[in-house]
């Protein structure tokens, strides 16, 4: 079945540019004109991937995708006339996969997108998802009795260490900051500090660590934590 992409764009015509080049790909699409219309879409469509512009009414690019990876992993590819490294770090922090810069080239955008989808639907070999489970070689979160165990030994974990850990978990090799983790946990604009997700990122490596989970967590630096190998340490 084609994959249905979603267009958020503010200028109806560079949404009509898009819609074109992608459709003459083999994708569907559907459109938005702003943050909130993109939301409402997102979750009445359930697109594959969200094509999303910065600089937009209502609500710009940067808070939709706040909004949306608190609830979604849905692949995200900004565009923004705004060629400035800050936002397209910010833009990757907050969980965009990929960012062009207008003015863009149709056949790029069509090509990024393309790619990204080839990226999200190979999951890495190492990784399975089964029976409500995540196993990660050592790792094993069941997520129906919110039970952790490394390497077969149970690991307690609180609710908010059991979430922050899943989350990294069920994407693994992608990078969260501390404010994607904080939408994970609570939902945009809640008031945690980035030293709340510190706090309970060394808990979870203390706990692992006492049954030899060293390589639970990998720290990136100026950037947040992804999950690890998650093998065992020789010695």
């Amino acid at each position: 079945m084609p994959r249905t992409i979603l267009v958020v764009d503010d200028d109806p015509h560079i949404r009509q540019l898009l819609v074109f080049a992608l459709g003459k790909a083999g994708l569907d699409t559907i459109e938005a004109g702003d943050g909130e219309a993109a939301l409402a879409s997102i979750e009445n469509r359930e697109p594959h991937l969200v094509i999303l512009d910065i600089n937009m009414p209502r609500m710009d690019g940067l808070e939709a995708c706040r909004r949306i990876r608190a609830s979604s992993d849905v692949p995200i590819l900004f565009l923004s006339s705004r060629d400035d490294e800050i936002d397209r770090v910010l833009g990757i922090e907050l969980g965009a996969d990929d960012y062009v810069v207008k003015p863009f080239s149709p056949r790029e955008v069509v090509a990024r997108t393309q790619a990204i989808l080839r990226r999200v639907s190979a999951r890495p070999p190492d990784v399975e998802h089964f029976g409500g489970q995540i196993a990660h070689n050592c790792l094993t979160l069941d997520l129906e009795s919110w039970r952790a165990t490394w390497d077969g030994q149970d690991v307690p974990l609180t609710v908010t260490e059991f979430t922050t850990l899943r989350t990294l978990a069920s994407w693994p090799g992608k990078v969260f900051s501390r404010d994607a983790i904080i939408d994970r946990l609570h939902g945009p604009n809640f008031a945690v500090t980035d030293r709340t997700v510190d706090s309970h990122i060394r808990n979870l490596r203390a706990k692992f660590a006492a049954v030899g989970g060293e390589t639970l967590i990998e720290t990136r630096p100026g950037i947040g934590y992804a999950l690890g190998a998650c093998q065992r340490t020789a010695g």
